[in-house]
C-alpha cells in the first residue's frame, strides 16, 4: 500500500516538478531533467528550450549508471606496493578490477574485485606450514612435534639419531637438529684437557716456589 501511495502521490506532483520520473533527476531549482547515460555526467541542466547537456568521464574516472551527477567516480588504484595488480583496466563505464600478486591474500573482496591485500604469514623456525596461503586466505602455521625441527619455518624434519661411535653433543630443539660427534675422540679430548690443566697447575706451583726461594735469598 505504501508503494502505491508513493507512486500515486508522485504522479500527482509531476506537473509541479516536485517528483521526477525514473530516468530523470531533480535539479537544485526543483526541475526534472533527463539523466545522463553511463560514462557521462551532467555539464549543464536542462531548460525549457533544451535538454540536459552531458560530458564524458575523463581518464582515471568512470560512471557505471545513468545519473544526474556533476562529477565522475575515481577509478580504483591497483598498486603493486599494496600487493595488487590490474586484472581489468578502468573505462568510462566500469571501475578497475584488482587482483592480488603472489605471496599476498585479499583482505577486502567485493563484486569489483580485491581492494586491499596483505602478505601471507611467514612461519617461524620451529613451525611448519599447515595450510599454504592462497589469493583468498592467509597461510596457517603449526608447531613441530617433539622429536622434529624446522630451521626455516617450512617443513618439520625428525631429529638425527646418533649411532655407532657417535655421541649426542647437543640435544635437538624445535628449531635445531641434534648434533652428533665421535665419542672416542671426545674421550681423548677430555683426557688431554685434564692433562694440560694439571701441567699448568704444576708449572704455576714451580714458578711460585722459585720466586719464594729467590725472595728469601
Amino acid at each position: 500500500m505504501l508503494a502505491v501511495f508513493v507512486v500515486l502521490g508522485c504522479a500527482s506532483f509531476l506537473a509541479q516538478g516536485l517528483c521526477c520520473r525514473p530516468k530523470e533527476y531533480s535539479t537544485r531549482a526543483g526541475q526534472c531533467c533527463p539523466m545522463c547515460s553511463e560514462g557521462t555526467i551532467v555539464s549543464r541542466d536542462c531548460t525549457s528550450q533544451s535538454g540536459t547537456r552531458c560530458s564524458r568521464c575523463k581518464n582515471g574516472t568512470f560512471m557505471n549508471e545513468p545519473n544526474g551527477l556533476d562529477k565522475c567516480l575515481s577509478c580504483t588504484s591497483c598498486g603493486s606496493g599494496h600487493g595488487l595488480f590490474v586484472l581489468q583496466g578502468c573505462s568510462e563505464t566500469t571501475d578497475a578490477v584488482c587482483e592480488v600478486i603472489d605471496g599476498y591474500f585479499c583482505k577486502d573482496l567485493d563484486v569489483t574485485g580485491c581492494s586491499a591485500a596483505q602478505k601471507h604469514t611467514q612461519c617461524e623456525p620451529g613451525e611448519k606450514i599447515k595450510e599454504p596461503g592462497t589469493s583468498r586466505v592467509d597461510a596457517q602455521c603449526e608447531l613441530c612435534q617433539s622429536g622434529f625441527f624446522s630451521e626455516r619455518g617450512v617443513n618439520c624434519t625428525d631429529w638425527t639419531t646418533c649411532s655407532g661411535t657417535q655421541a649426542t653433543l647437543k640435544e635437538g630443539s624445535r628449531s635445531t637438529d641434534v648434533v652428533c660427534g665421535d665419542s672416542s675422540r671426545n674421550h681423548y679430548i677430555v683426557i688431554l684437557s685434564v692433562l694440560l690443566f694439571a701441567s699448568l697447575v704444576v708449572a704455576l706451583g714451580i714458578t711460585f716456589r722459585y720466586f719464594m726461594l729467590s725472595s728469601e735469598n
